[in-house]
């Protein structure tokens, strides 16, 4: 490693420094026990011991079998410019109380130290276990100096996934190592990447940051009440299922796309339908129709997530001439029939219309009859006609 910092420091015109730092290296104590480098390096220079001058004749002789020339003005970070040719992986850059290696570890040394405030430092020596390494030799780098040095630094694509917004951050981020030298937002990241992206944090964030409309929602909850009835070939649209599934109905649906509300309602739902298939769409719409239809034939959405199992909500005079209860599933499940006034009141809620008709309806009639005179309340609704009307004015009931 020193014999390459040798002639590649003497190749940028520092191959006398670059031999003065690899003696300082090699021979501990020497300059002193500061962990500034430069600081050894003049301590070694102003000392005229028998040591220090064997320890200059060593360097003498490195910088000739290096091929150093003469070296005129040096910049101010040369000696960090001279390390960083030797341990490029030991660049670092100021973390909190101390600096991040481009290598992934961590450095730190004395506050009262001069090295202590600044930005970047290459490391020459150090000793420690991870998370309590203490820098023993290092220089002062500029960053400027960095592009110049060789350093194997990279832009690379960035994807975070942001819950909050349902979007993709896409970033270019350069990087030497571990150290993040910029970031910047990348007008044109990948398509492929960013669909990856989305579908990851779907997949670690759950499907309710998808935007789920009555369209999308409805359709999974008509599948989930026929497969609980009993129609287990139906296409399985749980979350568990549509989960591992993404890549398979999700992932057409964002490309192109950097959010998740960009997929809307509609979309959702056409994609859930090829999954359902064409066969089992019309299947469905007999066995769990969106609508029930009255005999006054109006037409009510059923809540197929209602607790307590599917339910509409119906004006009960549109029920008049209504003998059976209406069923769901070819005649498995009751629908759910939750009634109401004129005046949109919920008055009764049944799965068995008939015993209704033939029980406490007496006593919702001769309530409602005071409240809502002009609207009619047959004794036997079973047999009267269905209305969304006033009765005319004059008739009795």
């Amino acid at each position: 490693v020193l014999g390459a910092m040798l002639v590649a420091g003497a190749a940028r015109g520092l191959g006398r420094l670059a031999a003065e730092v690899a003696v300082v290296l090699t021979e501990r104590g020497l300059g002193g026990r500061s962990p500034d480098l430069d600081e050894r390096l003049r301590q070694w220079r102003r000392d005229h011991g028998p040591r220090a001058g064997a320890a200059r004749q060593l360097a003498a002789r490195w910088a000739r079998l290096a091929g150093a020339g003469a070296e005129e003005a040096l910049p101010a970070d040369a000696a960090a410019q001279v390390l960083a040719l030797a341990f490029p992986d030991r660049v670092a850059k100021r973390r909190g109380g101390g600096w991040l290696m481009a290598n992934g570890r961590a450095v730190s040394v004395d506050a009262g130290e001069a090295l202590a405030t600044s930005p970047w430092v290459v490391v020459g020596d150090a000793a420690g276990a991870a998370g309590a390494t203490r820098l023993l030799l290092g220089a002062a780098l500029e960053e400027a100096s960095l592009a110049g040095l060789g350093l194997a630094i990279a832009a690379t694509p960035v994807f975070a996934f942001d819950p909050a917004s349902g979007a993709v951050v896409a970033e270019s981020v350069r990087r030497l190592g571990a150290i993040t030298l910029a970031r910047a937002p990348d007008p044109r990241p990948d398509p492929l990447a960013v669909t990856m992206a989305l579908l990851a944090g779907v997949r670690e964030h759950s499907l309710a940051l998808l935007h789920w409309g009555e369209a999308s929602a409805g359709l999974r909850a008509r599948v989930a009440f026929v497969r609980g009835a009993g129609f287990g070939d139906f296409a399985d649209l749980s979350d568990a299922a549509l989960l591992t599934g993404l890549d398979d109905w999700l992932a057409p649906l964002l490309v192109g796309k950097r959010r998740l509300d960009a997929v809307g309602d509609a979309a959702l739902a056409e994609a859930l339908g090829t999954l359902v298939g064409w066969a089992d769409m019309r299947r469905l719409d007999t066995l769990a129709p969106r609508q029930f239809e009255t005999p006054a034939g109006s037409h009510h959405a059923i809540d197929y997530a209602a607790e307590g199992g599917p339910a509409v909500d119906v004006r009960v005079q549109a029920l008049f001439g209504l003998a059976a209860h209406p069923m769901l599933a070819e005649g498995r499940v009751p629908l759910t029939l939750r009634l109401t006034s004129p005046a949109g009141r919920p008055i009764q809620v049944t799965k068995d219309l008939p015993r209704f008709w033939a029980g406490s309806w007496a006593d919702v009639r001769k309530d409602l009859r005071g409240r809502y005179p002009k609207h009619p309340w047959p004794e036997d609704p079973a047999a009267a006609p269905p209305t969304l009307r006033a009765k005319p004015r004059g008739q009795a009931g």
